[in-house]
């Protein structure tokens, strides 16, 4: 970490009717509560140009709001570290890894290395200053133990280009996820808006106001006895979305102590039993149409196999 001298700005158009403060922590997810809290107190943060101070003030959809952060202690620098990738294609212009549990996409506070970033500035030489500092690269992202495909831009073009197709909905991101319990449905839609939890920080949950809409997609692939194997197809890309929604729908991953029990049957898994399994999108360059897949771990596969032969037995 290193002093500088120069402030950042940031700006972004509303999406929908919520309060300043909850919007601010659903945007700076790096930023504390209370340091989010200390930029509007100290006249860090217009909405429509007007400079406002209360963390209560109302955003409506198509409100500008912009934040500037003053100097700070910020990441001047991410150290390349030689990580092994799982890596699924490479071009000159992007590349799709299989990310492992465990692994934290970038540096952030508390993970200050270790991180998908660290291991692809070791293997993309020259990937420094796309998309900015801390996350060059970084279109999209996966929770720290959700395991799959991603994709990485190596230029600035295709880093706005992939960015666009995730907000214009058109890159289809798909996920397998062994729940708890059996849906009564063979398929359905979640449209629940997600928000930050009002007691547990650490937490998002489904909110009546103050949140950001939230579309999933799920289909039951599998029944599996007390459990089953689901399809998700994620329409917007909110922080622990699929997660938030398994639970809302009373079927939590397996593995999510975070919104479940945390508890596997017979099976030690790295987290929650959720993989990205499939991303498909529009080549930034060639508009070629790329659909990628990516395997499931080893302990995913073992847990479905032991539930099918417990099924079956």
């Amino acid at each position: 970490m290193a002093e500088t001298s120069e402030e950042e700005f940031f700006s972004f158009a509303v999406e929908q009717k919520e309060r300043l403060d909850l919007a601010l922590t659903e945007y700076l997810q790096d930023f504390s509560r209370s340091r989010v809290q200390n930029l509007i107190v100290e006249g860090n943060i217009r909405i429509n140009g007007q400079i406002v101070y209360k963390k209560n003030s109302p955003l409506k959809k198509g409100d500008l709001l912009e934040i500037t952060v003053p100097p700070n202690k910020v990441l001047t620098e991410v150290e390349a570290q030689a990580i092994p990738l799982d890596i699924l294609y490479e071009d000159e212009d992007l590349i799709f890894v299989n990310k492992q549990a465990g692994l934290v996409v970038h540096p952030s506070p508390g993970h200050p290395d270790g991180t998908l970033v660290n291991a692809l500035l070791a293997h993309c030489k020259d990937l420094r200053g796309i998309g900015g500092v801390e996350r060059p690269g970084i279109v999209h992202r996966l929770d720290r133990d959700t395991t799959g495909v991603m994709v990485v831009a190596k230029n600035d073009h295709c880093h706005r280009n992939l960015q666009q197709q995730l907000k214009e909905k058109t890159a289809l991101r798909q996920y397998w996820g062994i729940v708890h319990g059996s849906p009564r449905l063979s398929g359905s839609t979640i449209n629940e808006p997600i928000g930050r939890h009002r007691i547990d920080r650490k937490k998002m949950s489904i909110v009546s106001q103050g949140g950001r809409q939230a579309i999933t997609h799920w289909q039951l692939k599998e029944r599996l006895g007390s459990y089953s194997l689901l399809n998700f197809r994620l329409e917007t890309g909110r922080t622990h979305q699929i997660r938030v929604h398994s639970s809302f729908m009373g079927h939590p991953i397996v593995g999510d102590s975070l919104y479940g029990s945390g508890k596997s049957p017979g099976v030690k898994l790295e987290g929650q039993a959720l993989h990205a399994w499939q991303l498909s999108l529009k080549h930034p360059k060639t508009g070629e149409e790329l659909t990628v897949s990516a395997p499931p771990p080893e302990n995913f596969n073992k847990l479905l196999a032991l539930l099918r032969l417990r099924t079956v037995s």
